[in-house]
């Protein structure tokens, strides 16, 4: 029996020890841990996915929430009425929410539609490519519901064809297969052209990484575009298909020079530059990004702007303080790399490293790179990936850009 099976009457019920976090649940913390809660035998055998009430340790219920006792995260919240039925009109509702404020904010159907917690399905990432939705279900509710889901995206969007991308690194931890497919429709032939910033970016929506484009940077490709002076040279390392790079191109630069390891990454960028209008000013190359960063160094090669947007270096508290040390390490080698009175933007998109370790990490790099630098401005993910104040992980995405002397 799945849990759609189940009558809101019969549904399971978990509940939290005493001194536990009931408090913040009630003031909209989404997720449950499984040390919070009382896990015997019948909690233990429930299914990843089952829905059940979650009650506090007097027995008062908080809300529905979806269970799976193989994750740390044992409940994620749905609702706080425990009754409700999770059915095609129950994600209509929600979809429909954070269909309304990405329209009011952009004038083309190319953005993050669902963003997880933070719209109110937790574990659910959408991105929208015009008419095309790419769904990560990455949460054992959400892929036990997929039919329900896939109906209402449908109902609500309008969207002709609907990719299922199973390939967040989460899906594991919750014990969910790798296999992607299409839900509706069929996928698109080669890459979904996206007009952004004045640029035209070109999306693989079944091979590229993660559902093909990011979107999160949208906001701080556009201030690095901002900085770029007519004529300028402008380097952008850990480029993917060219996020910033291109849309510095759109705002006059003369070159950009786009790093990355992976050569259909690049390839796509290249494309974009094409498709844009100024293949000619684009140059690839193709490696590991510091070994690319210090050859450029041995050549004595400067540039008016530098961008640096690697990978997450420390995704997990295990992990921070080597992810600090090579966040430290790229401002450093990249500091080497700005013309004097240019500029340097420093990302990062790790959970683990909250905003003042990561600039204190940039701003040890810049210093050790011989050079002294002013914060000019501090970015995040864009209004399409609102964050929930009550979860630190939803403001995963830091962005800080100095002028260098």
């Amino acid at each position: 029996m799945t849990a759609t099976d189940i009558a809101p009457a019969a549904r399971p019920q978990i509940k939290m020890k005493p001194k536990s976090n009931a408090r913040a649940i009630r003031h909209g913390f989404p997720w449950v841990y499984s040390n919070e809660v009382v896990t015997d035998r019948r909690t233990k055998k429930l299914a990843p996915g089952t829905l059940a009430v979650l009650l506090d340790e007097g027995l008062t219920p908080l809300g529905l929430v979806a269970v799976n006792p193989e994750s740390k995260i044992i409940g994620r919240m749905l609702d706080k009425n425990p009754e409700v039925e999770i059915n095609v009109a129950w994600f209509e509702t929600r979809l429909a929410r954070a269909l309304k404020l990405r329209e009011q904010i952009y004038d083309a159907p190319f953005y993050r539609l669902v963003h997880a917690e933070s719209d109110g399905l937790p574990g659910v990432v959408i991105d929208r490519f015009g008419t095309t939705c790419v769904l990560q279900p990455n949460a054992a509710w959400a892929e036990l519901h997929l039919e329900t889901l896939t109906e209402a995206l449908a109902n609500v969007t309008g969207c002709e064809v609907i990719l299922k991308n199973a390939s967040g690194r989460t899906r594991s931890l919750e014990g969910l297969d790798d296999v992607s497919m299409a839900l509706l429709g069929h996928a698109p032939d080669g890459a979904v052209p996206v007009v952004m910033n004045g640029a035209t970016y070109m999306a693989d929506l079944t091979g590229g990484q993660k559902t093909g484009l990011f979107y999160d940077q949208r906001e701080n490709h556009a201030f690095a575009a901002r900085l770029v002076a007519q004529g300028d040279s402008v380097l952008d390392v850990f480029s993917h298909v060219g996020g910033f790079g291109l849309a510095m191109l759109a705002a006059g630069a003369q070159t950009v020079t786009c790093i990355d390891g992976s050569a259909p990454a690049l390839e796509l960028a290249r494309q974009g530059a094409e498709a844009s209008g100024f293949g000619d000013r684009f140059v690839a190359r193709q490696g590991d990004a510091f070994d690319q960063l210090a050859e450029l160094a041995q050549d004595g090669v400067q540039f008016d702007v530098v961008i640096c947007d690697p990978p997450a270096f420390a995704p997990s508290k295990p992990t921070l303080e080597a992810g600090l040390r090579a966040y430290e390490r790229v401002a450093r080698l990249a500091a080497a790399l700005v013309k004097p009175g240019g500029y340097l933007g420093v990302c990062s998109c790790s959970h683990a490293a909250d905003l003042t370790k990561f600039r204190n990490a940039s701003a040890r790099g810049i210093g050790r790179g011989g050079r002294r630098g002013s914060l000019i401005h501090t970015g995040y993910a864009g209004p399409d990936h609102p964050q929930l104040p009550q979860l630190a992980e939803s403001g995963y995405l830091k962005a800080a850009f100095y002028r260098l002397d």
